[in-house]
């Protein structure tokens, strides 16, 4: 069998075909398309994770935007979630920019590696469990292959829940059945690692003040302070 490698699984998960539905969707939207985006070609398939193939921070969402990662290809790309988080990355100094905006923008990531939980963006950002099953095993493969991880980062309850179900189906054995969500709750998931919970950088949070930058960049700096312990 050949070794897996992050690039391997990259160019598995864009020729995915699992889910017949998230796959006429996304094609659809790309065909579509919305009035300001119409003079560009969408990506229209499955994202990959992006960012730090050494990265001790891996920063789990719940799927790509139809008119963000579905049109950019690259997670959190063109849509005002990845604006808000990929600006706080970059105080927080995991991002060398704050612009997010294409895949030839040049942003890079340090230290610092975001996936989610379902790769092709669900009508109404809502895959079926089914759908979020299909996904498990890249979200898995993935934590294999980033050896260096000591935090993560969990943008939403239905992330966080993904994150650990993906982790069991490796046999990697918690202490609890489950673990409580909530803005700035922490948990140690053993081994090491520590696992923190954000609202997700949704619209519908971030223009109502239940999630602001202060309250993320919180969060980013109890993380901050968690790797330099690891590293002490």
């Amino acid at each position: 069998m050949a070794r897996d490698t992050l690039v391997k699984l990259g160019r598995e998960v864009v020729a995915c075909g699992r889910c017949p539905r998230l796959r006429r969707w996304c094609q659809d939207v790309a065909k579509t398309k919305v009035r300001r985006f119409r003079d560009e070609t969408y990506w229209g398939r499955p994202t990959p994770g992006f960012g730090d193939p050494t990265a001790r921070l891996l920063i789990v969402g719940l799927a790509p935007a139809a008119h963000g990662a579905n049109r950019t290809g690259r997670v959190f790309t063109g849509d005002r979630s990845g604006d808000f988080l990929y600006a706080a990355l970059h105080r927080a100094g995991f991002a060398n920019q704050a612009a997010a905006v294409s895949r030839a923008d040049g942003l890079l990531l340090k230290d610092c590696y975001i996936t989610p939980i379902v790769r092709c963006a669900p009508p109404a950002n809502k895959p079926t469990t089914e759908e979020t099953a299909n996904c498990r095993e890249y979200l898995s493969r993935e934590w294999t292959l980033l050896g260096n991880v000591r935090a993560v980062l969990a943008l939403g309850k239905l992330a966080q829940d993904g994150l650990i179900a993906a982790l069991r189906a490796i046999d990697i054995v918690f202490e609890r059945r489950a673990y409580a969500f909530g803005h700035g709750v922490s948990h140690d998931i053993g081994n090491g690692v520590q696992l923190f919970a954000s609202y997700h950088p949704s619209q519908q949070n971030t223009f109502t003040g239940r999630l602001t930058p202060r309250m993320l960049d919180a969060v980013l700096r109890d993380i901050r302070q968690h790797l330099r312990r690891r590293s002490a």
